[in-house]
């Protein structure tokens, strides 16, 4: 006779745990709950719900962490509580206890396909979800590119307005010692007047700013500074967005907007030129052209700032789900290769800053942002969009906390013909002074 205990013990949640387990090769550090209700693994561990037959069928036509995420931003599949400290728990199982990606014989599929018979969950691959980035052409065409810029900066100021601060920079801010409980907009002005401190700008100095995002560096170089500014960027949403707040500002005098690919610039003697997590997005096999188009752009003895995220090997465009949702075709490398690209373009690399635990706090903010009002994101986007960005900020937070990615700033003057510098004192000698003076 089949009781109802017997019933729950032999449930799908029993049944997934063993094949996800025989899968990864260790024990599952979740609670798994199924839409059958039954429910099983640790009973102090994130509880993960698998709410239909559908999130089971995305995993056997796509293994792994994009299967994992499509069924996530559908809301096929969720993780109760905190998703941080869920995400956290899989990858410290992970480095812990060797779980690995799964790898299946022809005898593990004939079970596994076997088992999804008996559960009910074969059948057509599900449709991507309609949030999931679709590019066509050669990678790094600029048609391509365009696109897929297009496909994360632009989905709409309204959207990038709730989740920012005021100062609209979407980059890491620079959180300091002296205002230890400042906000993400003080952050982002300090980031701000740090680049502008180290590109050493002066009234009048002429400044281009590659990928400009929403202006913020733009603005405040103008503005602060008394800076010439060129602002490029490929996204017409941004461009549109800067050339309103340039009116509004009243600097049409300061600064010029252009919507256009960086390959496409035709300036030069910039006596500063600065790109802020734009290069990621360049390429692997452009990204010597991108470095020396920096040199090509700045005068002799001119400096060139880039602020950029780092990720080792492994993956470098930051894995299936970013690829995939946030950043297509997006490229990142450790940090020593990004130095040799600059120095291989003629220019030479004065110092590089690590700001990579700022970025936890950065993506902390916004993440907060989200969630306290998450009902107005969903009301302007959509709930799958909405759950896209709740993953993309919880999974990026994380990756900078346990350093599987970086960010950092570089900075670089072209040498003058016999080898000067131009730099000084105490900036030639270690760039310290910002911080003396701040």
């Amino acid at each position: 006779m089949t009781t109802a205990r017997t019933a729950v013990r032999s449930g799908a949640a029993q049944r997934l745990t063993a094949l996800a387990e025989g899968a990864l090769g260790g024990p599952l550090p979740v609670r798994l709950r199924t839409w059958d209700g039954s429910e099983t693994g640790p009973a102090d561990a994130p509880v993960v719900v698998v709410r239909s037959r559908r999130a089971l069928r995305r995993l056997l036509w796509q293994p792994g962490e994009l299967g994992l995420a499509q069924a996530y931003v559908t809301g096929e599949l969720e993780v109760e509580g905190d998703l941080a400290q869920g995400l956290r728990a899989m990858w410290a199982a992970v480095r812990e206890r060797g779980l690995h990606a799964p790898r299946l014989s022809p005898a593990d599929w004939t079970r596994v396909v076997a088992e999804a018979v008996r559960l009910g969950a074969v059948g057509p691959r599900p449709p991507a979800p309609a949030t999931q980035a679709r590019l066509r052409g050669g990678l790094h065409s600029k048609a391509r590119d365009r696109a897929a810029i297009s496909h994360h900066y632009d989905l709409s100021n309204d959207f990038y307005r709730l989740l920012l601060d005021e100062t609209m920079a979407y980059s890491c801010g620079y959180w300091t010692d002296e205002e230890p409980e400042a906000g993400p907009a003080a952050a982002q002005r300090a980031k701000l007047e740090l680049i502008c401190r180290k590109l050493g700008l002066v009234p009048g100095a002429r400044l281009l700013d590659i990928g400009c995002g929403w202006g913020s560096l733009t603005l405040y170089a103008a503005e602060v500074h008394k800076a010439q500014v060129t602002a490029v960027t490929l996204a017409r949403e941004q461009a549109a967005y800067v050339r309103e707040q340039v009116r509004e500002r009243r600097l049409e005098h300061r600064v010029e907007v252009v919507c256009q690919d960086y390959r496409d610039i035709t300036g030069s003697a910039y006596d500063a030129v600065a790109t802020v997590e734009m290069g990621e997005h360049v390429g692997d096999e452009e990204y010597p052209a991108f470095a020396a188009a920096l040199h090509r752009l700045v005068r002799p003895q001119g400096r060139v700032l880039v602020q950029q995220m780092s990720r080792g090997a492994s993956a470098p465009g930051g894995g299936a789900f970013i690829e995939a949702y946030i950043a297509p075709d997006m490229h990142m490398r450790p940090m020593g290769e990004t130095v040799g690209l600059l120095e291989a373009s003629g220019l030479e690399v004065r110092s590089v800053e690590s700001l990579r635990e700022h970025y936890v706090r950065t993506i902390d903010a916004w993440h907060r942002t989200l969630e306290k009002r998450w009902t107005d994101f969903v009301r302007l986007v959509g709930e799958e969009t909405a759950r896209v960005w709740r993953l993309y900020l919880v999974g990026g937070a994380l990756a900078f906390e346990e350093r599987r990615m970086g960010v950092d700033q570089f900075l670089a003057v072209r040498p003058g013909s016999t080898g000067g510098s131009g730099l000084t004192g105490a900036e030639a000698g270690g760039w310290y002074r910002h911080r003396e003076e701040r």
